[in-house]
């Protein structure tokens, strides 16, 4: 490493990156591209970075595997930050095994760290669960500690465990201070205050009360009957019926909880699922069969059972029913709840399960894209939906100092 690379390395390593740019701004050998590749990171120039980046990763030789190895790991990251998701994974998974081949452990946690927050931005839990356990019992510098405990918070919220959610926060917010980066302290501040606002709505006979996500957990776990209007499905402890992708289903369900514990007319239901006031035969035909699917579905939680005038919802074991709703009304909100479970969602499936057209679903997902609530990810027909995540990525941790190429 000749002087003006030691310096420059040593300038980003300390945070200054136009010290550094200054040294090496007019060389194009590969150790300059890349460290002019991370200082243009750290300024935000995330597009220049990565080309130079690109550039240096193929301008280093055969036998200079480490440095293209770190280059391609830190171009993960620019890309991460830019939400471009398109890159294969293979090529990163390459990169962590040269990285640990040649002893190159801090780089390799991080591309590893890296991996995880893809797949978490792809929606990908159980393979951002994977990677995160890679990590564990691993000694990790304050900064890394704090994305991974964020990363754990976030599935965590997702699996709806808000007591492990909190104790990964407060222990993202320990290693945050220790690191001494106010950007991600405020990312995780962030986090933590989300955790105290309204999630959903319980709807019941004496009117409306705003949950938390601490509060829709507890009544899950008190065995109640829960009719989710968030995600489409009816709960029951640990037994979950997912409607989402059958909306006739989920209304028809929808309409019974919100007469128990008493019964619906079946015109009501047919005008309810069926969108029409004018029932003939071949719509009460159709409502039996589907109140025959939705019978079989819910058996092992409840009956539904026919009166004299139409049907009614029955838990069983005397459980209580409670109906949950999105903290506020309207298309939007419907579709922030379906994205909170964590999946990718195609717009067609989108207005399947709120049995709407696919345009108003598109205008709706293109009023949240632009307020940042929502994120996309592919193109054309391989669009998909997503939540954003818990917490951001702070640009400010792009590029670990290890990097520095020689």
């Amino acid at each position: 490493m000749d002087s003006l690379i030691a310096a420059s390395a040593r300038a980003l390593a300390a945070g200054d990156a136009l010290n550094a740019l200054k040294r090496i701004s007019l060389r194009d050998d590969p150790p300059a591209l890349a460290l002019r590749g991370i200082a243009m990171a750290q300024l935000g120039e995330l597009p220049r970075s990565r080309e130079l980046l690109r550039r240096a990763a193929r301008a280093f030789g055969r036998h200079e595997e480490l440095s293209r190895a770190r280059c391609v790991v830190a171009e993960a990251e620019v890309a991460l930050a830019m939400r471009d998701l398109g890159g294969a994974p293979r090529t990163l998974s390459a990169a962590v095994a040269s990285l640990e081949a040649h002893a190159d452990h801090a780089n390799a946690l991080h591309a590893h760290l890296v991996g995880a927050r893809r797949h978490l931005l792809l929606g990908q839990l159980d393979k951002a669960a994977d990677a995160l356990q890679a990590l564990d019992g691993r000694a990790l510098p304050h900064p890394l500690r704090a994305i991974a405990e964020l990363v754990s918070a976030e599935l965590a919220l997702r699996s709806l465990h808000t007591a492990d959610a909190r104790a990964a926060l407060a222990r993202a917010q320990a290693a945050a201070e220790r690191a001494g980066v106010p950007a991600l302290v405020a990312e995780i501040a962030e986090a933590r205050g989300s955790l105290d606002r309204p999630a959903a709505r319980r709807v019941d006979s004496t009117g409306e009360t705003p949950l938390r996500l601490d509060e829709v957990e507890a009544l899950f776990d008190a065995g109640t009957l829960v009719l989710d209007a968030c995600r489409h499905g009816l709960r029951a402890g640990t037994r979950w019926v997912p409607l989402a992708r059958r909306p006739i289903l989920f209304s028809l369900a929808r309409a019974l909880a919100d007469a128990w514990p008493g019964d619906v007319p079946r015109d009501a239901l047919i005008e309810h699922a069926f969108r029409t006031r004018r029932p003939d035969e071949t719509h009460r035909a159709r409502l039996r069969v589907e109140i025959g699917r939705l019978r079989k579905l819910v058996a092992p939680m409840a009956r539904i059972d026919a009166t004299s005038r139409g049907f009614a919802l029955t838990p069983l074991s005397g459980r209580p029913l409670a109906v949950l709703v999105p903290p506020i009304d309207g298309e939007q909100a419907s579709l922030q709840a379906l994205l909170a479970d964590g999946a990718a969602w195609s717009t067609s499936a989108l207005a399947l399960a709120l049995d709407t057209s696919q345009r108003t679903v598109q205008r709706a997902l293109a009023e949240l894209e632009a307020a940042g609530r929502v994120r996309a990810i592919g193109r054309a027909r391989a669009q998909r939906w997503l939540a954003p995540p818990l917490a951001g990525f702070t640009t400010i941790l792009l590029l670990p100092s290890s990097l520095p190429l020689a």
